[in-house]
This record gives C-alpha cells, sequence and structure tokens, in this order.
C-alpha cells in the first residue's frame, strides 16, 4: 500500500513538474538594460515549431490576467508564446509601471524592443512568428507588422486594439484630469523643438499616472497626433493575415467596432466580434478567444 502511495506521489510530482519545465523566464540585454519574457513551450514542442509573440497593454506587464490565460490555453492547444515585458527604459522591470518612476518612454519604443525579440526567436531557428497585442499593445504590434516585411512573420492577433483621435484623445484627457492637454502638449513640443526634449516636466497628469514626472519627449510621444497610433488606420497597411478580436462591451475603446466595419471587405482581415466580452476576455471570454485563436492559425 505504501509503496502504491509512493508510486502516485511520484507520478503527480512529475505531472505537475512536466507542466513546469515548460515555462521559462528569458532575458536579453538592451541599451544598458535587461529585457524580460515569459517563454510557455506546449507539450512536445520545440521552440521551433513557432511561436507566439504576445505584446502588453498600456504600463501592464507580461503576467497580467489576459496575457496569462493566453498563455496557458494556448500552451493547452500546442501552440508556444512568447509574452514580453516592455522596459520603460526600467532595467528587468516587473509587475505593473510605478507612477512614482519618471516616464522617459515613449509608444514607439516598443517597436525597437519587439524587432529585438524577433531577431532572439530567429537566431532560436524560429522561422514562423504570429504577433499578438492587446489594447496598446494591439496598436504597437500592428505598427511593427505594417512597417516589416520580414518573411518569419506570418500574421497578426489584434485584440482589442487600441484607437486614437486627437479629439477623443483631448476630451478623455480633459474628463480624466479636469485640464486641457493642448497647453502641457505645446508645451512638451517646444522644449523638444529647442533640443531640451529630456527636460522633466512634473507634476503631470500623464496616461494613467496622476501627478507623475515625465519628459517632455516622452510627454509629446504618447498625446502627439499619429494616425498610426489608430489601429484600423494601420491594419490594411498589414501584409499578411491579420485577426482583429473585439469586444461587445470595450468601454475603454468603444469606437473600435465602428472602425472595424470599414474593414470588412478587407479578404486578409478575419473580424470576431465576441459578444459577451469586455476589454480584457475575463473567464470564458478569454477561452472563446484562444479558440478562436487556434481556429484562424490552423491553416497559417
Amino acid at each position: 500500500m505504501i509503496q502504491k502511495l509512493t508510486g502516485l506521489i511520484l507520478f503527480f510530482y512529475l505531472f505537475l513538474l512536466s507542466g513546469i519545465i515548460h515555462a521559462e523566464e528569458v532575458t536579453l540585454p538592451y541599451k544598458g538594460i535587461t529585457l524580460n519574457a515569459n517563454l510557455e513551450l506546449s507539450q512536445n514542442k520545440s521552440i521551433t515549431d513557432g511561436v507566439i509573440l504576445i505584446v502588453h497593454g498600456t504600463l501592464a506587464h507580461k503576467g497580467m490576467e489576459i496575457t496569462s490565460a493566453l498563455q496557458n490555453l494556448l500552451k493547452d492547444n500546442g501552440l508556444n508564446t512568447l509574452a514580453i515585458n516592455l522596459s520603460y527604459s526600467i532595467d528587468n522591470r516587473s509587475g505593473m509601471y510605478d507612477c512614482k518612476n519618471l516616464h522617459k518612454h515613449k509608444h514607439t519604443d516598443a517597436l525597437s524592443e519587439i524587432s529585438v525579440w524577433i531577431d532572439w526567436l530567429k537566431k532560436k531557428d524560429v522561422k514562423k512568428i504570429i504577433l499578438l497585442g492587446h489594447s496598446r499593445g494591439g496598436n504597437q504590434a500592428a505598427w511593427f507588422a505594417s512597417q516589416n516585411d520580414d518573411p518569419a512573420i506570418k500574421s497578426a492577433i489584434l485584440v482589442a486594439p487600441m484607437t486614437w483621435d486627437e479629439k477623443s484623445v483631448a476630451e478623455n484627457y480633459k474628463k480624466r484630469y479636469k485640464k486641457d492637454l493642448q497647453p502641457l502638449l505645446e508645451k512638451a513640443q517646444k522644449l523638444i523643438k529647442s533640443g531640451k526634449g529630456d527636460t522633466v516636466l512634473t507634476h503631470t497628469d500623464f496616461l494613467y499616472c496622476e501627478d507623475t514626472s515625465v519628459t517632455a519627449e516622452a510627454f509629446a510621444g504618447y498625446y502627439a497626433p499619429d494616425k498610426k497610433m489608430d489601429t484600423p488606420f494601420l491594419i490594411p497597411r498589414i501584409k499578411r493575415p491579420v485577426f482583429l478580436a473585439l469586444a461587445k462591451d470595450d468601454t475603454i475603446m468603444p469606437d473600435l467596432i465602428k472602425k472595424a466595419a470599414a474593414l470588412s471587405d478587407n479578404k486578409t482581415v478575419h473580424i470576431k466580434v465576441f459578444e459577451m466580452a469586455d476589454h480584457f476576455f475575463r473567464d470564458l471570454n478569454a477561452e472563446e478567444l484562444a479558440e478562436e485563436i487556434v481556429g484562424f492559425l490552423k491553416d497559417k
């Protein structure tokens, strides 16, 4: 009886260990700091079988709920994933961005970090890479895909990606912080023009951070008008299949479904509206999303 019980304990230990060894935190040197990411390999799969590279949303991190859920669900469906942590110019960053830190990062910094991770995958002999981004990360993934024809990048999956227009950004800033955006943006742009983009603007409201410190260059990097910040504008410029996952109850990107309607005739874009989902695709919505991703990638 004791021998049988010992055998069962050993079996379950090995079963749990088999799941653990497929997860690995990987790091890379980058411009004097360390980048990190979470690599999840599906059972009986090698990294050379292909990888989905996941980019998180604004000031978030690789371990946030939607990212962790997708990594687990996709792994169960035989797909490898690499969830990267955008550094925001912080060494070996983890967790949500601490608003006490000086913001000296820009929206477009993500493009070069995505590039570094893609190069790392290619050095591992990965020839099939799927870009997946959520929220702002969806825009950054789309932006990267729209200007890169690397044959290793096979398709893009954009989950509730960011929309953008100058009027809405100004209105949302005014609603959130009870002050106008334009004077602050003009101040930042003036400093940049005079070669003082690294000037620190203290007691400034920025993104999700109230009363924080941000460089002029960083402030303009997120708020200056640029059509490429609007993901539906980028999608027709992506020369590979795109899966656009939309949430019916998305209150963070409320205009996304309407804007996406203009893409319905684009044969390279697969659009799916998830009727019960909000911006973060929680619980069963994550399972449905994973199923749709698996179906989309089946013939890709």
